[in-house]
């Protein structure tokens, strides 16, 4: 140490001017980011976990370090094995998931894979979903000819598909547990081994208490729009849907919801569900679309 013209200072003028030295203070520590919720991916009819490669690299871009499973379940043709089949399937999957998960997961199901979610958080009573994000999933039923439905059922058209799907031979096909014919409601409600009973369209013992399962979510994240080409109507992906004369109702208009018969009036009043329409976007494009992506889903991944 050296005075004001470069000669050294003896140490006992180091000690005296110690007490007018400023304390050295320890260096601040990082900041410890909270690490992001665990990602939960459900693919839908004919999927498999490739079709998310795109979903899976935003993700990593906007939230390192996210764990993300795509499951790898009932892919191709498998996922027209029956609904509560695929539930068994993927809730023997989650549970482990979520187990290691104290503060919550978030479930991204596509297309019908909404549904096998919906049936997931119904079913489960231990569940610990933050956001459940349905993509483009007809929750409402599906009532339309796609190129799906002409490859399985070639000679049937939508008007005359109830035939075939409001049979117990019909029900053993995933598509059937959702065909929702509008004109045909009494065969729909009776027939209906699925959809009818996670809407609490139909009475059954486990309806409060699935209802009261579903409402621990923390947010319904809705996903969908009118240039999907699969889904129809496309509002079913909001909870919308045909009435007797096709002419749509919008979610607050349907009976489930008046008689908040599995929660979604519930939900609503606390301001747990959102709802994010997206024009110009088709029904294999869902989960590639960035646009999408940072508008829709990214922000509910806490």
């Amino acid at each position: 140490m050296r005075g004001l013209r470069g000669q050294p200072l003896p140490s006992a003028w180091v000690l005296l001017l110690l007490p007018f030295l400023p304390p050295l203070l320890p260096a601040a520590p990082s900041p410890r980011r909270t690490p992001y919720k665990p990602v939960i991916v459900v693919h839908g009819l004919f999927d498999s976990s490739y079709s998310f490669r795109h979903l899976l690299e935003y993700i990593n871009e906007t939230h390192p370090g996210t764990v993300v499973t795509v499951l790898d379940l009932f892919d191709g043709r498998e996922s027209l094995r029956p609904l509560w089949e695929q539930v068994q399937g993927f809730r023997e999957a989650v549970v482990p998931i979520m187990a290691k998960a104290p503060r919550g997961v978030h479930l991204i199901c596509y297309s019908q894979g909404g549904l096998v979610c919906r049936a997931l958080l119904s079913v489960m009573d231990d569940h610990n979903v933050d956001s459940f994000i349905s993509l483009s999933s007809p929750q409402m039923g599906q009532y339309g000819d796609t190129d799906y439905l002409k490859w399985l059922f070639p000679t049937s058209m939508r008007s005359n598909l109830y035939r075939i799907c409001y049979s117990p031979w019909g029900q053993e096909f995933s598509i059937c547990n959702y065909w929702h014919d509008p004109h045909h409601d009494d065969l729909y409600l009776n027939a209906s081994s699925f959809l009818a009973l996670i809407n609490g369209e139909r009475d059954h013992p486990n309806a409060t208490a699935w209802r009261k399962n579903f409402l621990r979510v923390g947010h319904l994240v809705l996903i969908g729009g009118p240039d999907d080409g699969v889904i129809t109507p496309w509002q079913s992906s909001f909870f919308g849907f045909y009435d007797a004369n096709e002419t749509v109702l919008e979610m607050e208009e349907q009976l489930v919801y008046l008689r908040d018969s599995f929660g979604l009036k519930t939900l609503l009043a606390r301001g747990a569900i959102v709802r994010c329409p997206m024009p110009g976007i088709p029904h294999t494009a869902w989960h590639s679309n960035r646009t999408l992506y940072e508008t829709c889903i990214e922000p509910w991944l806490s």
